[in-house]
């Protein structure tokens, strides 16, 4: 039995938590019973969780307990929790993706991540909150509140993932599932001090993922350390026959690269298009320093130019808004879900129409008009046409790019995490959030997002962004570990420890 208090085993990475399992040092029911716990300290003010599975939770972590005590050859993170975006659904518990049109609703079946956790034995602790729909970069777009960044509770946590990334730097869970159509995990990851991974497009299933983009939409791991997210990767990976655009090819070993942490001879890109004005002075300088350590470390840095990055942004708000207003057409109120103003009187037209009014909020609303309006007759081509022309063309940016380099670098963000309600009237300013991040999902490359430091202005984190070429992920984790490893040697602790306690 454990002789560790739960503030300090909640705080594990989850490898620790892994190797003290299979040590017999901790039970999993141990740590279960103290994330639950700090979900019940601290979330009434973090908002991390839509809905906490206790029961399932500990009945799973019962389970793995016995089968371990039986001599049973587990997973390596059997055992360890884990808090997932509700945008996944999983059998019977509440699915809503932030939005009140799905307030209650359980699904009949679980997505393929969740099938692969399940059968790797991770303790699901419950469902995360999200920017509606994933449409957002503060989760003030959900239908049930905002979530609050637990470095400070007055800032927002990012989005559409905020709760899945500040339940981890909030240490109410060691591991975390996010999504990411444009920035969803990395963006998050960067304000909160954690590290957030948007495989390769394809690398995981994407059946049982509540569509938002279906040619951007991505789930990854999210995590404390560059290794957590790697072994989370390992887990979820992997080809689906029951998702079209599943990739068959084997999953590159991104648990060796995280171990390996030796980048010396890489060639390291510097996009000039991300690294030019409109950066907060202490993102940009963090930034420079680590850049500076990539080189201390043995790679070559060389500045690149992609510059059809400049136009990534008009390009992609139209083709998440045109997928967006055609996935969401199945949000009727005639299946499942809400249903409004059925009267006994109304048509189904009209009940469709109470229905959506009430059951949307403003920026779902916003995007699906947008949306609707891109792929309208005689708009199509001027508007949709022309900006999966312009993805073509930042593809061949990226392509061109990893033919002198290996990976790409730029900070995540331009700021760090801005107070509640200081961008949320204002879409531009918010969808400017994303500016850096949006590439990766044109082209369906992978990128990391991992935390550099605090800025000076306001001691909050700062995110380095690293993208590679579609199904090369090792690489991420290759440079990620390298720069991780170095933050830590001269930090002395993981960055993640200074969080203010809550």
């Amino acid at each position: 039995m454990s002789v560790i208090s739960d503030a300090d085993l909640v705080r594990q990475d989850a490898a620790t938590l892994s190797s003290a399992l299979s040590a017999g040092d901790i039970t999993s029911v141990e740590l279960t019973q103290a994330c639950l716990n700090r979900i019940s300290a601290v979330d009434g003010t973090i908002h991390a969780f839509l809905h906490v599975d206790t029961d399932a939770a500990l009945a799973t972590a019962q389970d793995v307990d016995r089968r371990r005590a039986a001599g049973e050859e587990l997973g390596r993170l059997a055992g360890v929790p884990l808090a997932l975006k509700d945008v996944l659904t999983m059998r019977g518990v509440p699915t809503t993706c932030g939005s009140r049109i799905l307030e209650g609703w359980p699904p009949p079946y679980d997505s393929t991540i969740v099938e692969r956790l399940r059968a790797a034995d991770v303790v699901i602790l419950g469902k995360t909150n999200m920017d509606e729909f994933a449409m957002g970069s503060s989760t003030e777009h959900s239908g049930y509140g905002p979530t609050r960044n637990p470095w400070d509770v007055e800032r927002i946590p990012g989005g559409s993932g905020g709760g899945s990334a500040a339940a981890l730097a909030a240490f109410e869970a060691p591991l975390a599932i996010g999504t990411d159509t444009g920035g969803s995990i990395r963006q998050p990851a960067s304000v909160t001090g954690t590290v957030g991974v948007k495989p390769t497009y394809g690398a995981v299933s994407r059946y049982g993922l509540v569509a938002l983009a279906s040619s951007l939409d991505q789930a990854g791991p999210c995590a404390r350390s560059v290794m957590d997210a790697a072994l989370l990767h390992e887990v979820i990976a992997g080809y689906d026959p029951r998702d079209s655009t599943s990739i068959n090819a084997p999953v590159p070993d991104v648990v060796a690269g995280a171990g390996n942490g030796d980048i010396r001879g890489m060639r390291i890109g510097l996009v000039r298009e991300l690294s030019g004005e409109g950066y907060q002075p202490g993102v940009r300088e963090r930034f420079d320093q680590a850049v500076a350590m990539l080189t201390d470390l043995g790679a070559e840095v060389v500045e690149v130019s992609c510059p059809h990055f400049d136009y990534a942004l008009g390009a992609y708000y139209l083709i998440l808004p045109s997928e967006a207003s055609s996935n969401l057409a199945r949000f009727d109120g005639m299946r499942y879900g809400l249903r409004a103003g059925d009267d006994g009187e109304a048509s189904v037209e009209e009940v469709m129409s109470r229905t959506r009014e009430v059951g949307f909020g403003a920026e779902v609303k916003r995007r699906i008009m947008l949306g609707t309006y891109a792929l309208s007759s005689g708009y199509y081509d001027a508007y949709y046409g022309q900006a999966q022309k312009v993805r073509t063309l930042i593809s061949r940016d990226f392509a061109a790019a990893f033919e002198t380099v290996d990976v790409l670098v730029s900070p995540t963000t331009p700021t760090t995490a801005f107070k509640i309600g200081e961008k949320v009237d204002d879409p531009l300013a918010m969808y400017l959030n994303d500016i850096a991040t949006i590439p990766v999902n044109l082209a369906g490359n992978c990128a990391m997002s991992l935390p550099i430091g605090l800025a000076r202005e306001d001691d909050l984190p700062v995110g380095l962004q690293i993208m590679a070429p579609a199904q090369t992920d090792d690489r991420l984790y290759r440079v990620g570990a390298a720069l991780e490893e170095a933050l830590l040697d001269k930090r002395g602790h993981a960055l993640i420890e200074e969080a203010p306690a809550l």
